[in-house]
């Protein structure tokens, strides 16, 4: 994919954030108005979904109102007819790919939610680790724009997967809350389910985590080669080959998987 030159800038200011090491709220924080200047939108909206709750908490907000996005996590997130849709999508998916234009103005929660803040055209990415939706990207613009173009689409989607492991890697840095805990226990299951030691499982967590081979060796006090070797038994029991595929094993059990 071709990028203009602003693009490029723009794109390249959001992969520095999302390596900055942020807390899972700083980084999204800090990607709003990125976003907004890279894909030219003007509302942008981030939650963490709450498989404890059944709700999305953690709000993150560019240019909506406070009443109405607390309207949206009392009540129209549990009567909204788009979310759930795009919630189950692995990529970045157009609000218009999941609902017709004339049903979706015809909804409450179109009208007395997303016109009050004049959200019109939106574009959803969804973040999973483990099985677990560990955070979103809202992006909208108003009415008087374009719709978001394919190409738009697949921007979003190439930076999806650098999202989704920053995300990951902040929410293990902070352990204990309810996204972070449920992260974690999803990726001791499916650890056990394959018959890891107790080392290999320190090794293969760190690892789907993003760490490289030497700040697993650091932290675990053992030698670069000792981590590689590890990770050749973790592959053979996972049935992987590289680190990237023990990275999508832990993102998307079995039963997730396509």
């Amino acid at each position: 994919m071709n990028l203009t030159s602003r693009e490029s800038e723009v794109v390249f200011r959001i992969m520095g954030e999302l390596s900055a090491g942020h807390s899972s709220r700083d980084l999204r924080v800090c990607l709003c108005p990125l976003l907004r200047d890279l894909l030219n939108a003007e509302y942008l909206a981030s939650y963490v979904w709450s498989e404890g709750e059944g709700r999305f908490i953690d709000r993150v907000a560019l240019n909506m109102s406070d009443d109405n996005l607390s309207a949206y996590e009392s009540y129209y997130q549990f009567r909204d007819p788009i979310t759930p849709a795009l919630q189950r999508r692995r990529r970045t998916t157009s609000v218009n790919e999941v609902i017709s234009r004339p049903a979706l103005e015809r909804s409450e929660f179109f009208n007395d939610f997303l016109a009050r803040d004049g959200l019109y055209y939106g574009i959803n990415y969804y973040a999973y680790a483990g099985g677990a939706n560990i955070g979103d990207l809202r992006i909208w613009r108003s009415r008087g724009k374009e719709d978001f173009s394919r190409r738009e689409i697949e921007i979003v989607d190439a930076i999806g997967p650098a999202f989704t492991n920053a995300m990951r890697r902040a929410l293990a840095r902070e352990g204990g809350g309810r996204s972070g805990a449920s992260l974690g226990g999803l990726m001791e299951r499916i650890a056990s389910e394959a018959r890891l030691t107790a080392r290999e499982k320190e090794i293969a967590m760190s690892a789907a985590l993003g760490r490289t081979d030497m700040e697993v060796a650091r932290a675990l006090g053992i030698s670069v080669a000792t981590v590689r070797t590890h990770l050749k038994h973790i592959f053979a029991k996972l049935g992987v080959s590289n680190r990237t595929q023990l990275a999508t094993r832990f993102a998307f059990p079995a039963e997730d998987r396509g």
